[in-house]
């Protein structure tokens, strides 16, 4: 070694220390929401370390509320919605949605109000662009009166108030035991804010709505077309748009596939039915929650019933879909699944195995590697990150 390499290793050394002192690993603030008939409270706010992709055990805060099973938030994070997914036989019979004001510093939880949905199991909510309208699908698991979409108006302090419109569709009937009533499992808005796009797994359809706030009580109008037909028995569920919104993406929960759409001002035409079951192996399967990742290049389902897995499918600029990926999520149930910030996490609600299973995922390659966490929490079913503070 030359003279003088001692004490040039020994400032470099020096400058590294001194450069990476004070440095803190990025937190982020999550929203859990979950069933409550067994353990859980309600509402879990936790803190996730973006670095080491460990959620905290201890929650920040914890907030009372029955079966907050959906969770939204507004463009500017000062609110959350929650449906309350009660209905006949549960401690509360009656579905409703409470929201919540979210403190811009400690990010804390304070309920605003509540209001109820006229139907039971109110399962996915939207809010309008616009902040005016929540949006909320009731699944209805009775078959009498089976489920509806309603319109409910939020005032300037984000409480919801009492439903002005209320839809309704004639089922299909093919699955005699999941169809025979309407069975709304989904409302969500076209990335322009001008369709809405109501998924019915009980009438093998998607209905089509155009938005217009001006008609304040009757907001949602039909598109023309005002459906889009699925294949008989395949129950549509959850449907997602590319970042673009150049493309859709719909999970068909009793066939278990995804039905591809190309999109163009409110309408869809399906280019793409893919199978996640792959060569039958006698096993349930129900297809699930369904994402696009941040960059818009690959798709995440999941995958439920016996098999509990997400497929992970790389997106072509066309939007055809290419699955590169099967990976069990060491779990039971993923209800739903969010990526973190920085999109090297994944977070997955095993429902039935009461846990918060984190995995890393490599925002390249699209696929999910290793398990990091996972951090035990009753049924939980949605997760949503708030923004750095």
């Amino acid at each position: 070694m030359k003279a003088g390499a001692p004490l040039r290793l020994a400032l470099v050394l020096g400058f590294l220390t001194f450069s990476t002192a004070g440095i803190t690993a990025p937190m982020h603030d999550v929203l859990i929401g979950t069933y409550t008939e067994h353990d859980s409270k309600g509402i879990y706010h936790l803190r996730f370390d973006g670095q080491s992709g460990q959620l905290d055990a201890a929650p920040v805060q914890v907030i009372p509320s029955q079966n907050p099973s959906w969770l939204v938030l507004d463009a500017e994070q000062r609110l959350l919605f929650a449906t309350n997914e009660n209905g006949p036989g549960k401690p509360d019979p009656v579905g409703r949605v409470s929201s919540f004001s979210i403190d811009p510093e400690s990010r804390t939880l304070t309920p605003v109000g509540q209001a109820m949905t006229l139907g039971d199991e109110p399962t996915h909510a939207s809010l309008t662009p616009d902040g005016r309208y929540l949006l909320v699908a009731n699944y209805g698991s009775r078959e009498d009166p089976g489920g509806s979409l309603v319109v409910m108006p939020v005032d300037e302090q984000g409480r919801p108030g009492a439903v002005t419109q209320l839809s309704t569709h004639q089922a299909s009937g093919v699955n005699p035991e999941r169809q025979r009533s309407s069975h709304v499992h989904s409302a969500v808005l076209s990335p322009d804010g001008r369709h809405v796009f109501s998924s019915d797994l009980g009438a093998d359809k998607v209905f089509v709505y155009r938005y217009q706030p001006e008609n304040q009580e009757r907001p949602l109008q039909p598109a023309e077309p005002a459906e889009v037909s699925l294949p008989p028995g395949s129950g549509p569920r959850h449907l997602v748009f590319s970042p673009d919104g150049r493309h859709a993406f719909l999970t068909l929960e009793l066939t278990a596939q995804i039905a591809r759409f190309s999109h163009d001002d409110g309408k869809l035409t399906q280019r793409q039915l893919v199978d996640l079951i792959g060569q039958a192996d006698g096993r349930k399967h129900s297809a699930g929650a369904i994402h696009p990742s941040p960059d818009g290049r690959f798709l995440y389902v999941s995958d439920r019933g016996e098999v509990n897995r997400i497929l992970v499918f790389s997106i072509a600029e066309d939007g055809a879909l290419r699955e590169i990926q099967r990976r069990d999520v060491e779990g039971k149930e993923p209800r739903e699944f969010a990526f973190d910030p920085s999109g090297r996490f994944i977070l997955i609600a095993n429902q039935l195995s009461d846990e918060i299973v984190v995995m890393r995922r490599d925002p390249q390659s699209g696929e999910l590697g290793e398990k990091v966490q996972a951090l035990p929490l009753s049924r939980p079913s949605s997760i949503r990150f708030l923004n750095e503070r």
